[in-house]
Formats: C-alpha cells, sequence, structure tokens
C-alpha cells in the first residue's frame, strides 16, 4: 500500500492519530521537501513518529517515482506532504503511477493553508481562485498572477496568494554547465509579494490604466500559520509592504467584497485602524 499522508500546517504532533499509525506500520517513509517547510526539521519528526525519513525533493518525485513506489505491492510505503496531500501542490502523478503499478493507495487528510487561512476571519466559500506570487529576476517579471487578483476582486472574491518558496533551486549557469551545487533557500515574505503588486499597479497605471486593486486595497498577511508563534496582520497594500511578520511561510490574501462580520474579524489584527477604517467601508456590502 501506499500512504500519502498530510502532515498539516503546524509541527510534529499535528499528524492525525490515523496517519502516525500509518507511518509506524510503513517499512520506508519518504518527507516530500520542496512545496512547504514545518516549522520543525527532519529530525523532531523522527523522534515523534519513531521511523527514519527519506527527503523526497521535486528531482526525486518527479524524475524518480518509481523508487519511491518500489516494492509497494509487497510493503507499506508513506509518502508525507506538509499541509494536505493534495492541497497546494497535488501529487496525481504519484498515485497515477501507482495505480498503473497495480500498487494500492490511500489518501489521509490534513489542514493545510488552504483552510487553515479561515483563521484571520474572511470566510472560505467567499474566496476565489488562489495564484502563486513567484519570485521576480532582473529579466523575468511576470504580472499574470495580478490578473487572476482582479477578475476575482471584480467578482468580489478574496484571493489567497501562495508565496513563492526557492528550495535545492540552481543558478542558470550551474544548470547550463551541469554543476550540482545549489542555491541557499528563499522564502518570500508578506513584503516582497506586496512590493511586487505595488509595482504591476504603477505599470498599468503608466499603460493608461486604473487597476481594480490599489495602494489602499485592504489586505492580510499571514506567517507561520498554525504555529504557536503564528502572525496576522491587515491592512492596505502599502502597509503590507512595511509589515514585519517574521520567518517563513507568509502567505497574502488580497480582500474582495467583505461582509461585516468579517470586516469585524479583520479589525482584531488591524496594522493601524484609522487607515483601516477609511479604506475597508468602500469594500463592505
Amino acid at each position: 500500500m501506499l500512504y500519502l499522508v498530510g502532515l498539516g500546517l503546524g509541527d510534529a504532533k499535528d499528524i492525525t492519530v490515523k496517519g502516525l499509525e500509518a507511518v509506524r506500520r510503513c517499512r520506508r517513509v519518504y518527507l516530500e521537501a520542496y512545496t512547504s517547510v514545518l516549522t520543525v526539521g527532519k529530525e523532531a519528526l523522527e523522534e515523534f513518529y519513531g521511523r527514519e525519513l527519506v527527503l523526497a525533493d521535486r528531482e526525486t518525485v518527479e524524475q524518480e517515482a518509481d523508487s519511491i513506489l518500489k516494492e509497494a505491492d509487497v510493503c507499506d510505503v508513506a509518502f508525507l506532504v506538509v499541509g494536505d496531500p493534495f492541497g497546494a501542490t497535488t501529487h496525481s502523478d504519484l498515485v497515477l503511477r501507482a495505480v498503473k503499478l497495480g500498487i494500492p493507495y490511500k489518501v489521509i487528510h490534513n489542514a493545510s493553508i488552504m483552510n487553515a487561512v479561515g483563521c484571520c476571519g474572511l470566510q472560505l466559500y467567499n474566496f476565489g481562485e488562489t495564484v502563486s506570487v513567484v519570485f521576480w529576476t532582473d529579466t523575468w517579471k511576470p504580472e499574470s498572477f495580478f490578473d487572476k487578483i482582479e477578475k476575482n476582486r471584480q467578482n468580489g472574491m478574496h484571493t489567497l496568494c501562495l508565496l513563492d518558496i526557492k528550495v535545492k533551486e540552481q543558478s542558470l549557469e550551474n544548470l547550463m554547465k551541469g554543476r550540482k551545487i545549489y542555491e541557499p533557500p528563499r522564502y518570500m515574505s508578506v513584503n516582497q509579494a506586496a512590493e511586487q503588486l505595488l509595482a504591476i499597479i504603477q505599470n498599468r497605471r503608466l499603460q493608461g490604466e486604473e487597476p481594480e486593486i490599489t495602494e489602499n486595497t485592504i489586505c492580510v498577511g499571514l506567517a507561520r500559520v498554525g504555529a504557536p508563534d503564528q502572525k496576522i496582520a491587515s491592512g492596505t497594500l502599502y502597509q503590507m509592504s512595511t509589515v514585519e511578520l517574521g520567518g517563513p511561510l507568509h502567505s497574502l490574501i488580497v480582500t474582495g467584497t467583505m461582509h461585516p462580520l468579517e470586516l469585524e474579524m479583520l479589525k482584531l489584527f488591524s496594522v493601524d485602524s484609522s487607515s483601516f477604517e477609511n479604506s475597508a467601508f468602500q469594500n463592505t456590502t
């Protein structure tokens, strides 16, 4: 059997009882290590689960999936995913490969940022399409995610922005020369995401547009959701570019039309209540 086990968002103890039982009876246990991170390291997980973990980076999962599935038809193998197995990044390919090889599989779900984001008080069924905000480079500055945020806002919907993670990435030079030298891990902050959105707003204005989203649009910054030191801050997009939320992982929400209850909840986390009041009431029903 192949088990896909969600680990939740916080630490080692966020695994479900069902998930922990599955892990402890597996011969091999892989930890997916590129779409998200826990607030604790691999060693803490191994100590709590009582099993040795094999780190599975993007290369392993995408190019060497057969090694993960090896002998899974005669013994139990677990594939651990931070959050939910099918939360932010689908692992459908692994499931399809298992089925093709005649290996049965079982999914053990857990909390992910996709539902835990409700902790800020915005109602989950008022969210539109989730977008990913990628790190810009000097030569690559895509804006497609902004168009999706605008479309959600035109429909009155909030947008959850998942912020870029760079783990085990190679520089272009090392990639071209075939050198297995990797860049240090980088995790996009709410500040960086807000700065990129503000830059796009300026670009659009230079092109004669008046974007649906402005510096005064109410946003929510979230950091380390599910961890004991979780942080939430609400305010204008401009304020999100200056707010300090600490270490990774961060997420950003651009609000749409807000119900009075949602607004009341967001006030609990406001960076500056006066500017929040002035901007927010324009977007409520």
